[in-house]
């Protein structure tokens, strides 16, 4: 079960493939925001997800909205993955997965993150959820629908 629209995002600390540790509530205060969790880097569902949300990338940050990608792989991982598909967001490794979990965003047994897409407005509250793990284009998809229905931006 993920956590529902309404209820405000965990607030969390990770390594980015920018080289820093990144803080949402610091590094992305008063900024909206799409977090997805997916399992892993360089597997199918996983490289079309990414690429989905690299070719709407525009759409998003022309409202000012950050995406940022968090699965348990390594930052070396993340940051050739980063390269290879030419992502132009910002990757997390979350390699104890607490953040997922925090985020209710682990298949049990297995410690991998889910796909799952979160949409947080500028305080951080959720405004849009989205589970699927066999899909890939339709995390993007329903974000922007959800962006495009309730105009959110900084």
């Amino acid at each position: 079960m993920t956590l529902k629209v309404g209820e405000i995002a965990p607030d969390f600390e990770l390594p980015s493939t920018s080289g820093k540790k990144f803080k949402l509530s610091v590094d992305a205060a008063n900024i909206p925001c799409i977090i997805y969790f997916y399992p892993k880097d360089f597997t199918s569902v996983c490289t079309k997800e990414a690429c989905s949300f690299r070719d709407t990338f525009d759409f998003f940050e022309n409202l000012s909205i950050k995406v940022y990608g968090i699965s348990k792989d390594n930052i070396a991982t993340h940051q050739e993955f980063k390269k290879v598909y030419n992502l132009p967001f910002e990757l997390f490794a979350d390699i104890d997965v607490k953040v997922a979990k925090a985020y209710d965003s682990l298949i049990p047994f297995v410690n991998m993150p889910k796909r799952t897409t979160y949409l947080l407005d500028n305080q951080h509250k959720i405004v849009g959820v989205y589970e699927n793990l066999f899909s890939s284009k339709q995390h993007v998809e329903e974000m922007v629908k959800i962006i495009k229905k309730k105009s959110i931006s900084s």
